[in-house]
């Protein structure tokens, strides 16, 4: 049975049941202290834990997860994996244990000609927690199982909890016995290869509190109402039905396996190291697959950061086993036929999902050029150092500045017989993750632990009610009053604070908007100026700024006013941005789509997928294509319906994007439709103007335009015109021949650059004679050393290659010479062949000398260069060339 029909029966088997069917959330994790969607259960939490109302008393869902805290072992062994998929089915004070179990057990062992997965029931196991007599009883009352066949566990194994107070209880997971070929006999507790769990049964029952770790924590008695919440592995079912060993063997992850080996010339299974190679690069190319569909693009942090090292572990993987053309155009393609079976928007928005994977593979190939240089640098420094090691800090220096790999590091650092500090390493990197979490954090909280807005949250009871389409004033109530991050009763003028307000017009930074500011005057008359408003939890809205006048209790009656002219700046750059985000799609084609954008007074920038530059004609049609509709003065209006409906009418998601089961579609009359929750006006005429300053490329496959509109636009064109007139003035001629005179100045400019670069070599080569004549021995070596001051690097080259050729081969020579380009020192050696059949290389000389310099270099035997960043040390750095010479010779 092929996954995708195994991913259909189960939300099939449940919807029959009353379940509401939950699309799979984003794998981009809304929670700012996860990167990720890591569990099937994550989007439920509001819900299981009674911070929210369920809108439905039954759910299932499968689950798009990606877990990447073993990314170490992927392909190691064959039970990590990065992507998975969780499918699940919950209860909201509905049915629990005996519904659970009888659902669980009914979709296992119904025959799969009536529609069920068919697993004998003779080969099922269950375990339960050991208090749990219920659930025992339950299994042989509702399953038939007997009891020989269901075992008891502690806390470990069969409890569930947040780790923090609130609900939790015990649950039953169901085995499948795959045979004594797998294992020993004795059940789950004995053997979880040979019985493979498949079915996690979570009954949420109990209310605890002093949580202290898994097993340690004190229950205060039973939930009003109990919650269901289960979770069955996608991929083992699929392995199970499917009779394969493991993962890497389904149907929607062996094909990019099988078109790996082949691409290698290697067959999976003959070869324990290239097996593991093979499944790294099966895992990682599905995983980059789903995370760039699902809006990620590779970066230096957070979940860029890991797609950016997935992808670079697939290439990585596919060169150690002599691939060393690229492979993702042949890889990933394979793996968009099998995972849009489940996922069909995976072709439909393949071309953008492939330009963005391409664009990060041609990225790292170029990095391998690079890091290669950079890493022989390192190691010849280390080594004329009399060190075996290379340092954590520059490993991390490769890695962070350069992308190189640190596996890539370590094994190339093998081959040369040197260590790394892969301690230091680690540390490095640790710090850097948990400062880019930090700062994600920090963004939306204020770097306020967000237990302290749960509990504002919680004391509210549902959402704050955001009536800012419709209004930019209302009343309200002080519900929450923060300090410092503390709740407070009281905060008096001067003090910076925190308001939750139980209804407001503020709109909270989100969607590329920037947030609104204004104020908030209690009816006793103290006031607050807010600067930033932030939703850190899900229906909370945070106002942060100063009390200016008064005191501000908590439970005062308010009346909150938006800064009308800021609001009206920004809603002008959201809608503007709608538009060009249209006219790009139709003149670039439809995988030019948005890939981030921010909404600011009179301005905005809009981020989209390009395989290369936008021409400046292209430019000017998309600024002339929104402009027009500007003067058609079309209606823009919002409209909330299902996401099934939103699809139908055209309405366009933004991948990265959560949106919840009922979304808001912005229209630009029929022409731009999205999927947005931000603020517009009410017709394009509003927006005046739009100016494109122009696009430039800010990553990988990605370029950035910057537009103003609005009365910004309309003083940038009003200088662009004075400026205009004083070129024109300044030239003698009329504006419509500025651009012509303009050309006709830069050509002579050219030609007399090129001219003084005629001179200038003319010049340096003319020194070649007395250079020649005043070469230096050490021992047998004649030696050309010297600093030519301000020279490029080509007329170095020219120089340093005429001097050896004058020196001749009858005796070893070696010419080093030495010049600043733009404010960095480079050298440049040659040697001759009779230099070179007593063992001295120019590139073995050249990075002795940039290593003085503060940098790195290269070359060949005969002619090398390198440079670095420190001009002052070139006389040094000469003089490290001699002593070389000299050690080589033994002189």
């Amino acid at each position: 049975m092929e996954t995708a029909e195994i991913r259909r029966r189960w939300l099939q088997f449940f919807a029959d049941r009353d379940h509401t069917v939950v699309p799979s959330a984003s794998l981009i994790s809304p929670d700012p202290s996860l990167l990720f969607t890591v569990a099937g259960m994550v989007p439920f939490i509001p819900y299981l834990t009674g911070r929210e109302t369920p809108p439905y008393a039954r759910a299932t869902s499968v689950q798009k997860c990606v877990r990447t805290l073993d990314i170490e072992e992927v392909g190691r062994t064959t039970r990590h994996g990065t992507f998975f998929q969780m499918n699940g089915n919950f209860s909201f004070g509905d049915y629990f244990k005996e519904g659970a179990i009888r659902f669980a057990w009914d979709l296992l062992t119904t025959p799969q000609d009536a529609g069920g997965y068919g697993f004998d029931p003779d080969t099922l196991w269950a375990t339960v927690h050991e208090e749990d007599d219920e659930a025992f009883q339950l299994w042989q009352d509702v399953a038939g199982l007997p009891a020989e066949r269901i075992q008891r566990r502690g806390r470990k194994d069969n409890y569930w909890h947040t780790g923090q107070p609130g609900p939790g209880g015990p649950c039953s997971e169901i085995y499948v016995d795959r045979g004594p070929a797998y294992g020993r006999e004795g059940g789950p507790v004995a053997d979880e290869d040979r019985y493979l769990e498949v079915w996690n049964l979570v009954f949420m029952q109990y209310e605890l509190t002093d949580v202290r770790s898994k097993e340690e924590f004190t229950i205060v008695g039973e939930l009003p109402a109990k919650n269901i919440d289960t979770g069955m592995g996608l991929e083992r079912v699929a392995l199970l039905l499917q009779g394969v060993d493991n993962m890497y063997e389904i149907d929607e992850v062996r094909p990019v396996l099988d078109r790996a080996a082949s691409l290698a010339g290697v067959t999976y299974g003959e070869d324990a190291e290239s097996d593991v190679r093979l499944r790294v690069v099966a895992d990682h190319v599905r995983s980059a697959l789903m995370l760039v569909g699902d809006g990620v693009r590779p970066g230096n942090e957070g979940a860029g950061y890991v797609l950016r090292r997935l992808v670079r572990r697939a290439v990585r993987a596919m060169r150690l086993l002599g691939v060393s053309t690229p492979v993702l155009p042949e890889l990933l393609p394979v793996s968009m036929e099998r995972m849009s079976r489940s996922y069909p928007e995976l072709a439909e928005e393949f071309g953008r999902i492939s330009a963005v994977a391409y664009a990060e593979e041609e990225a790292f190939r170029r990095t391998l050029t690079a890091g290669t240089s950079i890493f022989s640098g390192a190691a010849d420094a280390a080594r004329a150092q009399g060190r075996r090691t290379l340092s954590g800090d520059q490993a991390f220096q490769l890695h962070d500045t350069y992308g190189f790999p640190i596996d890539l590091t370590l094994e190339m650092a093998a081959e040369q017989g040197l260590e790394v500090d892969a301690e230091g390493f680690r540390r490095l990197m640790a710090e850097q993750r948990d400062r880019a979490r930090a700062d994600a954090r920090a963004k939306k909280t204020g770097g306020v632990d967000t237990g302290v807005y749960r509990e504002v949250s919680d004391g509210l009871g549902s959402a704050v009610d955001f009536t800012g389409y419709t209004t930019t004033a209302d009343e309200g109530r002080v519900v929450g009053l923060l300090v410092g991050g503390v709740a407070v009763p009281a905060a008096g003028e001067g003090t910076d604070v925190e308001l939750v307000l139980d209804r407001t017009p503020f709109y909270a930074e989100g969607g590329g908007q920037l947030p609104d500011g204004g104020t908030v005057r209690t009816t006793s008359g103290a006031l607050v100026d807010v600067v930033d408003v932030q939703s850190p939890l899900t229906g909370l809205v945070v106002h942060r700024g100063t009390v200016t006048a008064g005191e501000v209790l908590l439970g005062d009656a308010v009346r909150a006013e938006v800064d009308v002219e800021r609001r009206r700046a920004i809603s002008r750059a959201h809608t503007a941005t709608h538009m060009v985000h249209k006219a790009i799609r139709e003149a670039l084609g439809e995988t030019a789509t948005q890939a981030g954008s921010e909404n600011a007074p009179g301005r905005f920038r809009f981020d989209f997928s390009s395989s290369g530059p936008v021409p400046g004609t292209v430019l000017r049609d998309v600024e002339q294509r929104v402009n027009t509709l500007l003067a058609d003065d079309l209606e823009v209006t919002a409209e909330v319906m299902t996401q099934d409906q939103a699809r139908a009418a055209g309405a366009m998601a933004l991948f990265g994007e959560k949106y919840g089961d009922a979304v808001r579609v912005v229209s630009v009359g029929d022409w731009a439709r999205e999927l947005c929750g931000g603020t517009h006006v009410d017709r394009s005429g509003q927006l005046g103007v739009v100016t494109l300053l122009g696009e430039s490329s800010i990553g990988a496959g990605v370029r950035r335009v910057e537009a103003l509109v609005g009365v910004d636009a309309y003083a940038h064109l009003a200088r662009e015109h004075v400026l205009l007139a004083s070129v024109s003035d300044a030239l003698k001629v009329r504006p419509d021949e500025v651009p012509e005179r303009v050309g006709s100045i830069v050509t002579r400019l050219r030609e007399a650059e090129k001219e003084l670069q005629r001179l200038q070599a003319e010049r340096v080569l003319a020194a070649a004679p007395r250079l020649a004549e005043g070469a230096d021995l050490v021992g047998p070596v004649r030696l050309v050393t010297g600093s030519l001051g301000e020279v490029g690097g080509d007329d170095v080259r020219t120089l340093v290659l005429d001097v050896r050729q004058r020196l001749g081969d009858s005796a070893p020579a070696v010419v080093a010479l030495s010049a600043v380009a733009k404010g960095r020192p480079l050298v440049v050696v040659a040697t001759n062949a009779t230099a070179r059949e007593q063992g001295v290389a120019a590139g073995d000389l050249v990075r002795a000398a940039a290593t003085v310099l503060g940098g790195g270099g290269g070359g060949k035997p005969d002619l090398a260069q390198g440079g670095g960043t420190d001009p002052a040390k070139v006389d040094d750095a000469l003089a490290a060339v001699r002593r070389l010479v000299a050690e080589v010779v033994g002189a």
